[in-house]
């Protein structure tokens, strides 16, 4: 049996080239803005490097002070207030550091999580099929956070361990040259070598938590299919599947505690070996005379903060090519073509759009599944006003055509036409103002009523939105709530039952006044009481548009102009109820008596 890979948050880390790091640093268009305070953030993290690289030369001046053994003229007091005047110094520097990088990271992350958003709100529906939800929400969160940790700790921080190690190694080589000789040839190596196996103990750990996930997940399937198991009396399979699941931990964990071990011994010998050989040295040119006990003190001081810096700059390294790959993944999205401009639109004016609709020898194919023809020469023609229907079994291709009209995918072969105009000759946002859909799931956002139906038309005044769920039948309920147009509908309108969620949708259609209405099976999942309150609203909004409907249930489409029966991609029948119904062997009038018969 298949056990479920566990999720793995981590991305793969990208290798770095010129052409990566090139694209890695166009992020920073987010932060050119704010260009100054980068700039002075920069200048003072420098200065605050040099600034606490002083403190382990002070260190060692103290103690040659104490000794009487210092070159220079000052009293233990005078290196007091010069270390005092320094921390103060350094904290005002850390401070205003710390918040030029606050502001630029800030600033720089929210302009791109709005232009992120931004763009993938304008990208075509034909993206988001192919993508998964999960991963772009991923992209606009995860990823984005990490290179919001990028720009305020990490690139800082590795330019600091940067800058404390070549000044650090420079102040050796000046003071102390030999004993700098030493440490550079021993301890960055040390060093090197702990980073690489601690990476394998990582490795191993994750390795190991993988392992036990993939037998939590047995436990968990086993637990909530129990009655199949029983029912298969596969008892003794599931035991012997988590035993071997088990087994397999059980080697990981062991190869993870050798590895801890050795770790272990590496650090006792070899690097304390390192650190103490590196003194010892010193402390054979102390008692030689070549150097004083407050060079040695500072020596060992500066090798410690190198090698801290050599770690650091190898943990800051990896998270560095991780905002790097973050970076790919936000700008794979922002290099997308858009399908719209993301602008005010103005509200559809009715006048400027009569309604007339043709369809001439559409032939179209999904991207996502390009070896299907969905529509083999559709052709069929509405005119201003006139209300049509479109009939079939499910995937003859009713939603294809009005998802078409709605321009969410690139026609095929074939054209279609509004007013005598190509669809795409429109502005698309300008074209699609003058539609609206009215689906048979309505999804609500999870603000109020009101916010709901002003959804239609952002800027309409309290008056048009109370007179719009007039029309929508939807009124008499919203006033029976405490808090009226303020209800909360909560996640995708789960609050408010299927009619109320119908009547809100209408209601939103009304305020936006299109000339071009869509009616995807609006009455389908309804029972009759909401039925009927639905289709009162629905006759209303349908007064004087050009509408067309895609209906399951044909009692609801007696009255209109004309219905275009469709099976397997092609109109097959077209004429009204009254002259379908008399086609003896005609998909409808089989549909027709089925549905009549059975109410």
């Amino acid at each position: 049996m298949a056990r479920r890979k566990p999720i793995d948050d981590d991305k793969p880390t990208p290798k770095l080239t010129r052409e990566s790091l090139r694209q890695a640093l166009g992020i920073f268009q987010f932060v050119r803005p704010y260009w100054w305070r980068l700039a002075v953030g920069l200048v003072l993290l420098f200065l605050s490097s040099m600034v606490f690289m002083v403190f382990p030369y002070m260190s060692g001046m103290m103690v040659d002070v104490a000794q009487g053994n210092s070159k220079w003229h000052f009293t233990l007091s005078d290196i007091g207030l010069v270390l005092l005047g320094i921390l103060v110094v350094q904290g005002f520097v850390s401070y205003a550091r710390v918040m030029l990088f606050a502001y630029v990271s800030e600033k720089g992350t929210a302009d791109l999580r709005k232009a992120l958003y931004e763009k993938l709100v304008s990208l075509p529906i034909v993206f988001f099929e192919k993508s998964r939800v999960g991963e772009l929400v991923s992209r606009l969160t995860s990823d984005v956070e990490r290179l919001y940790n990028a720009f305020s700790y990490t690139l800082a921080e590795f330019i600091r361990q940067i800058i404390i190690l070549v000044s650090g190694i420079i102040f050796l080589a000046i003071t102390t040259p030999r004993l700098a000789l030493i440490m550079l040839a021993t301890f960055p190596v040390v060093v090197v070598l702990a980073m690489v196996f601690g990476r394998i103990i990582r490795k191993l750990s994750k390795a190991r938590q993988e392992e036990l996930a993939n037998s939590n997940t047995i436990v968990s399937e086993t637990m909530a299919t129990v009655q199949t198991v029983k029912a298969f009396t596969n008892e003794w399979f599931e035991s012997v599947r988590y035993a071997r699941s088990i087994g397999d931990m059980v080697k990981i964990s062991l190869e993870f505690a050798r590895g801890r071990a050795l770790f272990t011994v590496f650090i006792i010998v070899v690097l304390f070996g390192a650190l103490f050989f590196i003194i010892w040295e010193g402390a054979n040119l102390l008692q030689a005379g070549k150097i004083t006990a407050g060079d040695l003190i500072a020596f060992v001081s500066y090798t410690a903060i190198i090698g801290g810096a050599i770690a650091g700059l190898g943990n800051f390294y990896t998270e560095i090519l991780g905002a790097i790959g973050a970076t790919e993944r936000v700008r794979e999205i922002l290099d997308t073509e858009s399908e719209v401009v993301i602008q005010p639109v103005k509200p559809a004016d009715r006048s400027t759009m009569r309604g007339d609709i043709r369809y001439s020898n559409v032939h179209f194919r999904y991207p996502t599944r390009e070896d299907v023809e969905v529509l083999k020469g559709v052709s069929f023609e509405v005119r201003a006003g006139q209300k049509v229907a479109l009939v079939g079994p499910s995937g003859a291709g009713k939603s294809t055509i009005v998802q078409l009209l709605l321009r969410y995918y690139t026609l095929g072969d074939g054209t279609i036409e509004v007013d005598g105009r190509s669809i795409s000759d429109y502005e698309i946002s300008e074209f699609r103002s003058h539609l609206a859909i009215v689906p048979q799931e309505v999804i609500l956002f999870g603000g109020t009523i009101r916010e709901n139906i002003r959804y239609g038309k952002p800027d309409a005044s309290e008056e048009e939105i109370v007179e719009a769920a007039r029309q929508a039948n939807a009124w008499e309920f919203i006033q029976s709530f405490p808090d009226g147009l303020g209800t909360l509908v909560g996640e995708r309108g789960v609050k408010l039952s299927g009619g109320q969620r119908q009547r809100i949708a209408i209601a939103r259609a009304i305020l936006k006044n299109p000339s071009i209405l869509i009616l995807d099976e609006a009455t389908s999942s309804l029972d009759a009481e909401s039925e009927k309150l639905v289709q009162e609203a629905l006759n209303k909004l349908l007064e004087g548009r050009t509408s067309i409907i895609i209906a399951h249930r044909l009692a609801t489409i007696r009255d209109v102009d004309q219905i275009y029966v469709l099976d397997e991609g092609r109109i097959v029948e077209q004429g009204t109820h009254e002259e379908l119904s008399l086609l003896e062997n005609g998909i409808y009038n089989s549909l027709a008596r089925l549905q009549f018969e059975l109410a």
